[in-house]
């Protein structure tokens, strides 16, 4: 579960851009202005990232706030996930990345294997579409759901990408160095379990 100081920071940041949004009356505005500056103060007290850094990548938004979506491609052969390894912290995750305008699940998820992996694939089903507060990664000032799709390979070859520097096939036994931002060990354990089982149902937090 998430530090409570970080949901805290996430709820005060939601209510401030949400009331910005609808807000008319200038002394509201302050009010929601100061309490967004509030939300910024608690990160950058609890964190090592900078003020400038979280005002633009935390508090810059505008409209309703609601949860991102990063969507991770599930992708077996011979009892081995593909793994890519990302280059921001040399640890290992599923293909995958931010949801984009313009772009189904699907597409995402097909078009970041292809990206980070070099494969061609084809989405197949949904499996997991779980919360990221749930579950244990590194703190994080985003509300995330992550949404792991099925898919298998149609083409290609293996050849990292712009953000990635390797690719490799890897058995539930010899899993590298996660990268726990993007998905934890006990995820990609979790993605086996449908290698396993075939008709498990979809899980959802």
């Amino acid at each position: 579960m998430e530090p409570k100081w970080l949901d805290w920071a996430k709820q005060m940041q939601a209510i401030a851009q949400t009331g910005l949004t609808y807000a008319t009356d200038v002394y509201d505005i302050e009010r929601y202005e100061a309490l967004r500056q509030m939300s910024i103060e608690i990160l950058a007290e609890y964190t090592s990232v900078s003020h400038e850094k979280i005002t633009l990548a935390f508090a810059s938004d505008n409209g309703y706030t609601t949860p991102k979506t990063d969507i991770r491609a599930v992708i077996f052969k011979d009892n081995k996930i593909l793994l890519v390894r990302e280059k921001i912290d040399g640890g290992w995750s599923m293909p995958g990345g931010w949801s984009d305008i313009g772009y189904s699940p699907k597409e995402i998820a097909v078009k970041e294997t292809k990206e980070e992996a070099g494969y061609d694939a084809a989405a197949i089903r949904l499996l997991a579409v779980l919360d990221k507060k749930f579950h244990n990664h590194p703190p994080s000032p985003y509300h995330v759901y992550k949404i792991f799709i099925l898919c298998e390979i149609t083409g290609g070859e293996a050849a990292a990408g712009v953000e990635t520097s390797d690719v490799g096939f890897f058995g539930i036994d010899e899993l590298p160095e996660l990268s726990v931002e993007r998905n934890t060990l006990e995820q990609v354990q979790l993605m086996f379990e449908y290698l396993q089982d075939p008709n498990k149902a979809v899980i959802v937090d």
